[in-house]
């Protein structure tokens, strides 16, 4: 752990992260504003979804960070499942688990209540990767989570808007 973290706090146990550059935005195809057909979800409408969530130890969002990527966002609409990898910046984060649970409340909040929603760790990334894909897995544990008025406090500030 290296450097202050966030308002003076903790020091930031990636006190320099690798920073990539943003995707950039999705043309909105004629078939997308056609209100006559159906609109099905696809990979890259929950990737827009997540890529601007913010880091909660650093003003960056996960897209440049690389913790989240298109690729690693898999969706069937059909079935209503939507599948979600994402990548800590350092095997040991202690932050992996508030990163996925902003994931997945970005994912609650927004989605039709038909899909089932699956956010893991990439495998082979995080020391405790099994543990936080288990408690992420576990929709007590997340509503539990989300009861604690700190905890929805510090996700809802990932899930904000940054000025």
């Amino acid at each position: 752990m290296v450097g202050p973290g966030p308002g003076g706090g903790a020091p930031l146990e990636n006190a320099n992260p690798l920073i990539y550059r943003r995707s950039g935005e999705r043309p909105v195809t004629a078939r997308e504003e056609d209100d006559e057909l159906p609109d099905s979800i696809d990979d890259r409408e929950i990737f827009d979804l997540i890529r601007s969530i913010n880091d909660p130890e650093h003003p960056l969002t996960l897209e440049e960070l690389n913790v989240v990527e298109q690729m690693r966002v898999k969706v069937n609409d059909a079935e209503s499942t939507v599948a979600v990898e994402f990548t800590p910046t350092i095997p040991h984060c202690s932050m992996a688990t508030l990163i996925g649970l902003s994931i997945k409340v970005k994912l609650l909040r927004s989605l039709p209540e038909r899909f089932k929603l699956d956010v893991h760790i990439t495998p082979g990334t995080h020391a405790s990767e099994h543990a936080v894909n288990k408690q992420l897995a576990d929709k007590e544990r997340v509503a539990a989570a989300l009861e604690n008025s700190h905890l929805l406090e510090v996700v809802n500030q990932c899930l904000s808007a940054r000025s």
